[in-house]
Order: C-alpha cells, then sequence, then structure tokens
C-alpha cells in the first residue's frame, strides 16, 4: 500500500498561495505597492532584455492573436465604447501637439446626439483604416 500524503499537495496548495498574495496586498502600504510593481516591471524589462529575436516576435505574434480574439467576442457596445476612447485619444493628443486650436467655449455649448453619432462613426471608421479590416466582427 502506498504511503499517504501529508500536507497540502498540488492546486490545493497553489490556490492557498494565491488566497495568502491577495491578503497581503490588500494591506500592502501605497509605498510597497509601488515598489512591487516596480518590481515586476524591472523583471519584465530584463526578461525581455535577454530573449531572442524569435521569442520576441513569438510573444508578439501571441499578444496579437489575444487581441485579435478579444475583438472577435466585442458587443457592438463594447465595439463603440472602445473606438470612442480611441477618438478622444487622438482627439486630446492633436489638442497638446498644437494641431488642433482648442474651441472658444461659448455658452453652453455640448454635442448634441447626431454629433457624437457622427464622431462614433468616424472613430470607427478610423480604426477600421488604422488596423485594416472592414469593420464587421
Amino acid at each position: 500500500m502506498p504511503k499517504r500524503k501529508r500536507g497540502i499537495t498540488g492546486d490545493a496548495a497553489s490556490r492557498r498561495e494565491a488566497i495568502r498574495k491577495r491578503e497581503r496586498r490588500v494591506v500592502e502600504t501605497e509605498e510597497q505597492r509601488n515598489s512591487r510593481l516596480s518590481d515586476m516591471a524591472q523583471r519584465g524589462q530584463e526578461r525581455r532584455a535577454e530573449e531572442t529575436e524569435e521569442q520576441r516576435k513569438r510573444r508578439l505574434a501571441v499578444m496579437a492573436q489575444r487581441g485579435q480574439e478579444r475583438r472577435a467576442e466585442e458587443t457592438d457596445e463594447q465595439i463603440n465604447s472602445r473606438l470612442a476612447v480611441m477618438a478622444q485619444r487622438v482627439t486630446e493628443k492633436s489638442y497638446s501637439e498644437g494641431r488642433w486650436k482648442r474651441p472658444e467655449k461659448k455658452g453652453n455649448t455640448r454635442c448634441n446626439g447626431r454629433s457624437q453619432k457622427k464622431v462614433s462613426e468616424a472613430a470607427r471608421n478610423r480604426a477600421a483604416s488604422l488596423t485594416g479590416s472592414n469593420g464587421t466582427t
């Protein structure tokens, strides 16, 4: 008869370790959190510095594949939200780089629904042209 295993083994041990890590994170200070994240970023940079060209290409291909899978599962609402965020970033960048001038405020000027729809449609068209897709999912 085989000996009985003592203690926690396998999945149960990793589950408990994950729980302990989460509990530690709950009580950590802002300084400890920043230090932990900085250490993680440093390790990632070191890992990337040591990787070969082939490993780098593989890592980027996997990232691209995950992005495509995530976008394939998006609902129309999620797509619109993502594209609106992209359009907002482009707008902010254009203003900050001085390519566009901010309009002078004249009273209460708000976008009506139709204008917002045009912005979202323009963002969707721009994103489709950047990714080379036709916008269908």
